[in-house]
């Protein structure tokens, strides 16, 4: 089955002193950390379309647009949704929400891009 709207995964994290802002030098502050915040949002999106890639595809990052609303302590538990909302080509757009124990955190658009793997690192590397 190819990928098409409304694939969907969720993945979660208990935040860590190693998840925090302080740890990842994005900030002062023992909170959730934006870049990590993101990092379990592109997980989620990852994780919704690669059973349905063929072998030797994956996707990748291309865009993203996340507006982090609420901090997350440690010890807080934090869950990412993606929702594939449209594919255009190779092109897979998803609406993304992150949520703890008390609400919304975070809510965005990710873009991914599935591309041939070993293609892809070739290119990265400069590899014609």
């Amino acid at each position: 089955m190819p990928v098409q709207p409304g694939l969907s995964a969720t993945v979660e994290l208990v935040v860590g002193d190693a998840d925090t802002a302080i740890a990842l030098h994005s900030g002062e502050v023992a909170v959730l950390a934006t870049p990590r915040l993101l990092a379990l949002c592109e997980e989620a999106a990852f994780t919704a379309v690669a059973p349905e890639l063929a072998a030797g595809q994956t996707s990748v990052g291309m865009k993203v647009q996340l507006d982090h609303l609420a901090p997350s302590a440690v010890g807080h538990r934090v869950v990412a949704e993606a929702v594939v909302e449209k594919v255009n080509g190779r092109r897979v757009l998803f609406t993304v929400s992150v949520n703890d124990e008390r609400g919304l955190v975070a809510v965005g658009r990710v873009t991914r891009v599935v591309v041939d793997a070993e293609g892809f690192v070739a290119k990265a590397s400069g590899t014609p």
